[in-house]
């Protein structure tokens, strides 16, 4: 007596049955729809009231400047190297830090106006902003 093998019986499934899947995926969402509107969960706060009123004092801006030659302007008056610094120093020591514009000519010297960010630096101001307008002085 001869058994014969058959290979249907031994062949496993290929795909995966998504019908299960499927079934739960949809029972989870009608759950969570039901659930979501009963799920409010409020904390009331009572945060106290301020007044206030908004700051009116603007820091003081000097304008630094850097012409082609490379000379120095503070607020359009033309300063040398020390001045600039003794100035910068004063002011800065005066309470709140101003706040620096350096606007340089296009055609100046960057040593120059490397010279004037460590000028800057020494006086002890941090706030420094760089102007692209052309509102340079007249030498």
């Amino acid at each position: 007596m001869a058994f014969s093998h058959s290979d249907d019986c031994d062949e496993g499934m290929n795909e995966i049955n998504m019908t299960p899947l499927v079934d739960v995926m949809l029972v989870l969402l009608i759950i969570f729809i039901v659930t979501m509107p009963v799920m409010k969960h409020a904390v009331d706060l009572d945060l106290p009231r301020v007044s206030s009123k908004p700051l009116t004092v603007l820091p003081e801006v000097l304008r630094l400047s850097v012409i082609e030659d490379g000379d120095y302007f503070l607020d359009n008056v033309r300063v040398s190297d020390t001045e600039l610094l003794e100035n910068l120093r004063q002011r800065a020591a005066g309470g709140s830090l101003p706040a620096v514009e350096i606007q340089g000519d296009k055609n100046a010297r960057y040593e120059r106006i490397a010279f004037l960010l460590s000028l800057v630096q020494k006086a002890g101001i941090s706030r420094i902003g760089f102007v692209t307008q052309n509102t340079l002085p007249e030498k």
